[in-house]
């Protein structure tokens, strides 16, 4: 299989598992451990995700305009249901900021594992069914108050454990917090696009300085990555609140074990 080809379906893996509520670090270490395939590389794993960054972005374009608007006015005392979501936002998203800057070292040292990826996919997945099963499923994105937002933003930080997934632990909170499925998944989807952002540019200080990068596979990851996430982002607001949750908790203790299992 070509590098080309190898580094397409990584694009691919890297688009759907970054919103859906599944573990990313469990897809993209299972071609390593069954093919063989060497790592992608930092500057790959940029490309990747800036692509979901678009993807993300170009999506909830709309809101994001009014989001923007909204919160520069906020400053000048004129607050609407758009400049508070956009405060939300920036709330939920401090405490995986802050935790990024002080575990992350820790974690790329002691968590890194494959037996930790594969008992958070599952520990975590099945967080998420209880969170599914037990929620009311009551309350739309317009309810989520400034607490609601802080918990889930604490959740988000877990996420830095590989395998328990971003997009599944926020969604978990959400839940269990009483949300619908669709505002759990759009709360969370808005959540990733600063994460996303301070993620790649942290990384993108590390490719300061290197040579001999190949410009075209990293423009086809972007694109990849883009319309795979953009795909999955739409397919899955549509279908989540009919679907629910327990396919991907099945899923996710079936990625577990395998994960178990192979490794």
């Amino acid at each position: 299989m070509t590098e080309t080809v190898q580094l397409a379906l990584l694009a691919v893996l890297q688009g759907l598992t970054e919103f859906l509520p599944v573990s990313s670090s469990g897809h993209l270490i299972l071609p390593a451990a069954l093919l063989g395939w060497q790592d992608q590389g930092l500057a790959f794993d940029v490309a990747v995700h800036v692509g979901s960054l678009l993807a993300v972005v170009i999506y909830f374009r709309s809101d994001l305009k009014i989001m923007a608007a909204d919160w520069f006015l906020s400053f000048r005392g004129q607050h609407t249901e758009y400049s508070r979501l956009s405060w939300l936002v920036i709330l939920g998203t401090i405490p995986a900021g802050l935790a990024g800057l002080i575990f992350n070292d820790f974690i790329e040292v002691n968590l890194r594992s494959s037996e930790v990826i594969a008992f958070a996919t599952i520990g975590f997945g099945v967080l998420l069914g209880l969170a599914d099963y037990l929620g009311k499923r009551s309350q739309t994105i317009e309810l989520l108050s400034w607490r609601g937002a802080l918990y889930i933003g604490i959740a988000q930080a877990l996420a830095l454990i590989p395998g328990t997934s971003r997009s599944g632990i926020t969604i978990t909170m959400a839940l269990a917090l009483g949300f619908t499925r669709t505002a759990a998944a759009r709360f969370s989807f808005l959540l990733s696009i600063p994460l996303i952002m301070l993620s790649g540019g942290y990384k993108s200080l590390e490719l300061i300085g290197q040579s001999n990068v190949d410009w075209g596979l990293l423009l086809m990851g972007v694109v990849v990555s883009a319309v795979t996430a953009g795909l999955c982002i739409h397919w899955f607001l549509k279908l989540v609140d009919r679907i629910g949750m327990m396919p991907f908790v099945i899923y996710r203790l079936l990625l577990g074990g395998l994960i178990l299992i192979i490794i």
